[in-house]
């Protein structure tokens, strides 16, 4: 048999598709990323966590996103109408008393393998850019506007990409093949290995604006470069500020597809309805200049059968995505790529890419993921819980090593049992000051992630 043409093909070039091209070139493995779109090109999902600092550093990329000029994030921040606060906390929780304003900073904890308090806010299209240019720099071959049609397994040892470009028809030949194709997820869908999620079905309309004042709903000058999240009076939504540069600001409404059904309203009018009901953002937009026109996203909430199997491993958002609440998503990809990339370099020295090759891998992502959907179930379902374990220094440390992205070394975090714990309790006793507060999304407690 003929060798194949390249060790790895990688469908997709966002930034699983390109961390992972940049480790596996690093390693000497030959590799071809095979992306559909031409880049620049803008995307959702602006807002970092600290852990892809790992990532970057391990890749040889973060002197090129400091070189970059991106906003640095500090903290984050979780607002809510003052109308909004909820009862004195009960029993053992110290008489503290909820806040319409929650905040934390990554600096409280250190975090083993990240040198720096920030991570970093970016222009996707900016920074897609960037990041695959360095895994060209490194060795990959990249190839953009090719629509991948799909993979051939017939021959488990060499499947087949097929491909077009420029209206022409080809193939390549690879030793296993990386689907980083996004929410397309490309080899989810071939193999029908897509399950829709039971619980999560969000949707979000989102858009850009300049000249918008962060220091709107920020409490403090050093506050107004921190992510926020501001809770709507409407279930289950709310709404993220990012920034993008100085002068420009990220704004989205993340919602229930039902609640956006329901409404038949342009993506428009169902934005400034959303927004509406908290006066002070409302206001603050309404003074800015729009520079987008609104996109609306959805298939948030998804997961797969299997994401490895023979000749195949599935990462980033082609495996998995819950929610952007917590700026998972990029996160995910660039940790998924990471230890993906570990199990692949160690299968193309033994030669074999059969499933059991990516067992640590699976493993790793399985936890990490299942982590980050307890912890985003568990949000949905009593936002005060969320606020309750922040200002209560028994859990607080342990809440920003989630929000830093460390969901990886852990079955369960000592911090979710407790939360889970806490719901349950509230869930049981109509009598509890929290009760009323209960939201109307209730994920299955530790739901498989896979």
């Amino acid at each position: 048999m003929e060798q194949p043409n390249f060790d790895v093909g990688i469908i997709g070039g966002g930034p699983a598709g390109s961390a992972i091209a940049s480790y596996l070139a690093k390693a000497g493995l030959k590799c071809i990323v095979l992306e559909r779109e031409k880049f620049p090109r803008p995307h959702v999902g602006e807002s970092l966590v600290p852990s892809s600092t790992r990532v970057f550093k391990e890749i040889g990329f973060l002197e090129k996103m400091d070189r970059a000029g991106f906003p640095r994030k500090y903290g984050a921040v979780w607002t809510a109408a003052s109308n909004s606060k909820s009862p004195i906390y009960q029993h053992d929780w110290q008489g503290l008393e909820a806040d319409c304003h929650a905040d934390v900073r990554f600096e409280e904890r250190d975090q083993h393998g990240v040198d720096r308090s920030y991570t970093y806010h970016v222009d996707r299209g900016k920074f897609d850019l960037l990041l695959l240019q360095h895994a060209q720099e490194l060795g990959a071959t990249v190839c953009e506007e090719v629509r991948v049609k799909e993979v051939d397994f017939s021959e488990p040892s060499q499947p087949q990409i097929h491909f077009s470009t420029n209206k022409r028809e080809m193939s390549t030949s690879v030793r296993v093949v990386v689907d980083a194709s996004g929410r397309q997820t490309l080899l989810g869908n071939q193999l029908k290995l897509r399950i829709p999620d039971p619980v999560f079905d969000q949707c979000a309309i989102h858009t850009w604006f300049e000249g918008y004042d962060r220091s709107t709903l920020s409490r403090n000058e050093r506050q107004q470069d921190y992510i926020f999240v501001h809770f709507l009076p409407i279930t289950n939504s709310w709404v993220w500020q990012i920034p993008i540069s100085e002068t420009i600001t990220s704004i989205g409404v993340v919602t229930q597809r039902k609640n956006f059904v329901k409404s038949q309203a342009s993506r428009e009018k169902f934005f400034w309805d959303c927004v509406e009901s908290r006066p002070e953002l409302l206001a603050g937009l309404k003074a800015a200049k729009q520079l987008r026109a609104f996109k609306e996203e959805g298939n948030y909430s998804y997961s797969m059968k299997q994401i490895c199997g023979d000749g195949f491993v599935l990462i980033g958002d082609a495996a998995r995505f819950v929610d952007p609440i917590f700026s998972s998503g990029v996160s995910i990809a660039l940790n998924s790529a990471r230890c993906a990339s570990i199990d692949i370099i160690k299968a193309a020295e033994k030669g074999i890419f059969t499933k059991d090759s990516f067992a640590t891998y699976e493993a790793i992502l399985r936890r990490g993921v299942r982590n980050w959907y307890e912890f985003i179930s568990l949000y949905y379902r009593l936002n005060v819980l969320f606020t309750a374990f922040i200002q209560d220094s028994r859990y607080r440390l342990d809440i920003i090593k989630l929000l830093q992205g460390d969901v990886y070394d852990e079955e369960e975090p000592e911090v979710l049992r407790a939360m889970r714990e806490t719901v349950t309790a509230v869930e049981q006793n109509k009598n509890h000051l929290w009760h009323q507060f209960l939201g109307d999304l209730k994920a299955p407690s530790l739901a498989p992630s896979f």
